[in-house]
């Protein structure tokens, strides 16, 4: 494992972008010089976010999402890759 996020990731498992390992490990996201807690899915070379609007779900339960566009910083919470 590597100590540099991946491009992009998502939270929820049916995505191809899902890496549980990785999320176990503890993500940090900072959209436009802010920290974000209810991120769903980041991209960092395309510049984007997807956050969580409220508490709504969709059809499937799955919560509403909303894309926000503009610079992304990501990083590992924990400083050692887990074993």
């Amino acid at each position: 494992m590597t100590d540099t996020p991946p491009d992009r990731l998502s939270v929820n498992p049916i995505s191809p972008f899902f890496n549980n390992e990785l999320l176990a490990r503890g993500v940090g996201v900072r959209f436009k010089g802010v920290e974000k807690h209810n991120v769903e899915e980041y991209c960092i070379s395309e510049g984007w976010v997807k956050v969580a609007v409220g508490k709504t779900l969709d059809r499937q339960g799955n919560p509403m999402t909303i894309r926000l566009s503009g610079p992304v910083e990501v990083w590992f919470k924990d400083d050692s890759p887990a074993s």
